[in-house]
């Protein structure tokens, strides 16, 4: 879609470049990263975008620390990055990008941080760097920067932890999250609908267990277990962590059925994750 009351695009080039554009940044201005929501509606509010294409950040670096993905990191990109054989949770990064359901052309413009700053409960990219303890880099207009987990960057559809004129410049996987065994459910109400629910389990050394939720839920949702809980201690543990108002209710699914849906993968990746410690 056009955007007819754009009147200036700007691509700044480098951090410094970035930075001086913060310290201007008002009313009429959006940053434009892949922009595939962007441009999927009318924005008669904004006169200025400001392109990220050329800040020249590597969408990808990894070494025995962990993986540093970029914000102007494309799903295409991500998906062909081959892990190293000793992160056994690698394989969600594969899924993830396949839960968008979108097309080669959406693939290779839509960005994992356009993805995370649009902070839909379907977001799958939310999905994969929440399971994986990722942490959010924020840039802001001083040219300072802050860190902040990826479980607390998403406060509900459409609300994040950005404050005016901050820019996300990436996240950060470490290693220790990658090397964990996990689990991976998810559903929607059709073949190639949005998100219902989606759940990912990762399995520590020591026997605990992290759930993460999302797709069912207004944001992020994690529940830790020290162990592996029986089915009744399972639920009431959910039940706990997402109370019912937290529960998202939209055309892809009532609150009642994400909530089936939540519990079902719950007992499931529980399941799958302890036959593989045994």
């Amino acid at each position: 879609m056009d955007l007819t009351s754009i009147e200036a695009v700007e691509r700044p080039e480098g951090d410094a470049a970035i930075a001086a554009r913060m310290g201007c940044f008002g009313d009429g201005d959006a940053w434009l990263a892949g922009g595939t929501w962007l441009f999927s509606e009318p924005q008669p509010q904004l006169r200025r975008l400001i392109d990220l294409a050329a800040a020249g950040w590597p969408p990808i670096s990894a070494d025995a620390e962990g993986l540093s993905i970029a914000a102007t990191c494309t799903i295409a990109e991500l998906d062909r990055f081959e892990a190293p054989g000793t992160w056994q949770a690698s394989h969600l990064i594969g899924k993830c990008c396949r839960a968008f359901l979108a097309s080669f052309k959406i693939w290779n413009v839509a960005t994992v941080g356009g993805n995370l700053c649009m902070s839909l409960p379907a977001g799958p990219m939310i999905s994969l760097t929440t399971a994986l303890d990722g942490l959010c880099e924020i840039l802001g207009p001083s040219g300072s920067s802050r860190k902040v987990p990826a479980l607390d960057f998403v406060h509900g559809p459409l609300e994040n932890a950005l404050e005016p004129g901050e820019i996300l410049r990436g996240v950060y996987i470490p290693a220790a999250s990658l090397m964990r065994p996990a689990a991976f459910r998810r559903i929607s109400l059709s073949p190639m609908g949005r998100t219902g629910a989606l759940v990912i389990g990762t399995r520590a050394p020591d026997g605990g267990f992290d759930l993460t939720v999302t797709g069912a839920t207004r944001r992020p949702v994690r529940v830790a277990f020290s162990y592996a809980p029986g089915l009744t201690a399972l639920r009431a543990m959910i039940d706990v962590a997402i109370p019912p108002d937290l529960w998202h209710d939209d055309i892809h699914g009532r609150p009642e059925w994400r909530r089936h849906m939540v519990m079902q993968f719950a007992a499931e990746i529980v399941a799958e994750l302890s036959e593989g410690a045994a």
